[in-house]
């Protein structure tokens, strides 16, 4: 490999990278499964040939029609399409449905081995332990790896896209109903 393709990319052409593709999952041109490939593909290259493909296909940024302040994370908003700040609530609310399926059933398994050892009027093996380690473990590793990867933050946009689309479903239905001519029979 000779010439720029062959050269090293710094954190700094990743980001950029990063950047243009954020753009284009907010204006529509990625959907967000190619949006998560190509992001993962980015933090990985190493050269420049690695980092050049994933914006191929990607027409280059406009600038914006006029200048203004945003929060570095931010959701389209539903109406207008502009960008809306990134509430901090949505990691929260990511990782609740993250760790909330375990804390249920670690509940349930944990309640089992009480009852049981009550039953038996003596301590059990603790052995809700095999389920809440592994368990426990991967979710830790999904929980670093998804905040690093700026998991909270697609949901979030993946959210609201869905309720773009039933709003615009049911604003479509509204319409079709108010278009609709009467069917009711004429009085005879």
């Amino acid at each position: 490999m000779d010439g720029r393709d062959g050269m090293r990319a710094a954190d700094a052409d990743r980001e950029a990278v990063a950047e243009r593709l954020r753009a284009a999952l907010n204006e529509g041109r990625l959907d967000l499964h190619e949006y998560d490939e190509r992001l993962q593909r980015a933090y990985a290259a190493r050269t420049y040939a690695e980092l050049d493909p994933l914006l191929s296909d990607l027409p280059p940024m406009s600038p914006p029609a006029q200048p203004a302040l945003r929060a570095p994370s931010t959701v389209a908003q539903p109406s207008t399409g502009r960008l809306a700040p990134f509430a901090p609530g949505d990691t929260s609310r990511w990782l609740g449905d993250v760790w909330f399926p375990y804390l249920k059933v670690l509940a349930i398994v944990v309640t089992i081995w009480g009852v049981t050892s009550l039953l038996s009027q003596e301590l059990l093996y603790f052995w809700p332990a095999w389920v809440a380690g592994p368990w426990g473990v991967v979710l830790v590793l999904r929980t670093v790896g998804g905040l690093a990867a700026g998991e909270p933050r697609r949901q979030a946009i993946e959210r609201e896209r869905r309720r773009q689309r039933k709003r615009a479903k049911r604003e479509r239905k509204r319409q079709l109903r108010s278009t609709e001519p009467d069917k009711t029979p004429p009085p005879t």
